[in-house]
């Protein structure tokens, strides 16, 4: 079962994956919170869509995903010990589907900045460029912005 973004609201498109709350191969019960997705308006748990076992994460911390984006994968029902099992065959088909959703975002110079990353810049009156980034494609994440903003005299 493919776990996906879900809506935050009308005008939220996308948000950064700010946090997995579990590891694959763990077993959740429906509506356990195993994921957090910030936006420059929400924070937002993702919830289990059913009771299973997380079989694969396919997105990580500090990268950003649109509303719909399959983040993870689950089987429903069983145990931590069906993971294993369904992880190999799940593999080989999701390797292709997370190259090709950033090189999309990659094209436009205004996604390399997350929008939470945008806020804690012009709060701190620095300009987000400025940020080295840590994320995937030189990103900066939430936790750079942070980090930069603190190290920058005021």
């Amino acid at each position: 079962m493919d776990i996906k973004v879900p809506a935050m609201g009308e005008s939220v498109t996308e948000g950064t994956l700010a946090n997995w709350l579990v590891k694959p191969g763990q077993a959740v019960k429906q509506d356990d919170p195993i994921a957090e997705i910030e936006t420059d308006k929400v924070a937002v748990e993702v919830p289990a869509p059913a009771a299973g076992v997380i079989s694969e994460q396919l997105v990580k911390a500090g990268e950003t995903v649109s509303i719909g984006t399959i983040i993870a994968r689950m089987t429903e029902g069983g145990t931590a010990a069906a993971a294993p099992a369904a992880k190999p065959a799940a593999a080989a088909a999701p390797a292709a589907k997370p190259a090709a959703a950033p090189a999309a975002p990659a094209a436009k110079a205004t996604d390399k900045v997350a929008p939470s990353v945008g806020r804690i810049a012009a709060e701190a009156n620095v300009n987000p460029a400025d940020i080295p980034g840590s994320g995937k494609g030189g990103r900066a994440t939430k936790g750079d912005a942070l980090a930069y903003v603190a190290s920058t005299p005021a």
